[in-house]
């Protein structure tokens, strides 16, 4: 099982939607895909269920089948973490399958109980483990429960204590972007502290090595490792950006390297193409997203019935063949094989 995180602290550039999208493709190409959304905003959860389905798993006073009941215990200062439930979404049409670990709003109440256990780790207190690791711990109870191979993880738009969480519990780190100013701020903010955070839990578990905690509940190794980037939504024109967007499009290979690896900056200006980082770039698909929404299925899932027809069908089309290509490309660089070839 691999688990990556796809983290950024500036949101509104497709992050979501590039989860979502990619468990279904990952299901197209044979794997068994765990979905979590550890968004409060719980943005992912409503991308995958339906209106009705969410009420039912939100009502007044009982969240038990969401990420907030998996913590309750924890919250409460009842227990340990609950059994997590996993909703399974199904493709008639195609036969595959995603599960989903659903987020709820009201998990941004565990922001300060995290807050409060990460230094307390140190010294091995194992209240403190307990609820820094619960993401950790519900993942890999929900994986071994759906046999996954992958698990994909959303995040908000943050560098609070749930995404520190919810990194300590990744392996892999992906990072969506988009050309422009905010998103190279965004790495200059984002890569100082995913080193931090990294270097802080390694100290962590060396305090507690010598203690009975790590036989005492599972313990996430160091992981957070940056697989690189994926450029989002960017404006094409006969398949290159826009004028507009070229200086931030030069700017960004050096950046990532600088700030998110830690490396000396070299090459500013060289662009993304070709840049070893860079996982792929993915469109914006424009018109497509509606009628994904309205049919409740990936845009490349989109057939005439949805109301593609003409051009929408030949993007659907050609968003197939991109999502296919980064899925593919992140799967080889994490190391997950893939059991079958994509369908023509």
């Amino acid at each position: 099982m691999k688990t990556i995180t796809f983290f950024n602290n500036k949101g509104g550039v497709g992050k979501t939607s590039l989860v979502y999208h990619l468990s279904w493709m990952y299901a197209e190409l044979g794997l068994r895909v765990l979905a979590a959304d550890l968004d409060p905003q719980s943005n992912l959860s409503a991308m995958f269920l339906d209106e009705d389905r969410l009420e039912e798993l939100w009502p007044d006073d009982d969240h038990s089948c969401t990420l907030l009941g998996v913590v309750q215990p924890i919250l409460e200062g009842t227990g340990d973490i609950a059994p997590p439930h996993v909703e399974e979404l199904v493709d008639d049409d195609r036969g595959t399958s995603v599960h989903l670990l659903v987020g709820d709003m009201g998990l941004s109440r565990f922001e300060d109980r995290l807050s409060e256990a990460w230094p307390k780790c140190v010294d091995g207190d194992m209240a403190a483990l307990r609820a820094t690791t619960a993401f950790y711990r519900a993942l890999r109870e929900a994986a071994q429960k759906t046999e996954a191979d992958l698990v994909l993880v959303d995040v908000g738009p943050n560098l609070g204590a749930i995404n520190r969480a919810a990194l300590v519990a990744s392996q892999f780190v992906v990072v969506p972007l988009a050309p422009d100013l905010f998103s190279l701020q965004g790495l200059r903010n984002l890569g100082p502290t995913l080193r931090q955070w990294r270097e802080q839990w390694e100290k962590r578990l060396e305090a507690v090595a010598g203690r009975d905690a790590r036989s005492r509940i599972p313990l996430p190794r160091t992981g957070m490792e940056p697989l690189g980037y994926i450029v989002m939504q960017h404006a094409v024109r006969l398949d290159r950006p826009v004028k507009a967007y070229e200086r931030w499009a030069r700017r960004i290979p050096g950046t990532y390297r600088q700030y998110v690896l830690g490396e000396r900056l070299q090459n500013e200006g060289t662009g993304w193409n070709d840049d070893r980082d860079c996982l792929g770039l993915l469109k914006h698909y424009r018109s497509l997203m509606p009628l994904a929404m309205e049919a409740r299925k990936p845009m490349f899932f989109l057939r005439p019935a949805d109301g593609a027809i003409g051009s929408h069908m030949q993007a659907a089309q050609a968003c197939y063949r991109d999502f296919d290509r980064l899925a593919r490309e992140i799967a080889r660089r994490c190391g997950v094989d893939l059991p079958v070839a994509a369908p023509a």
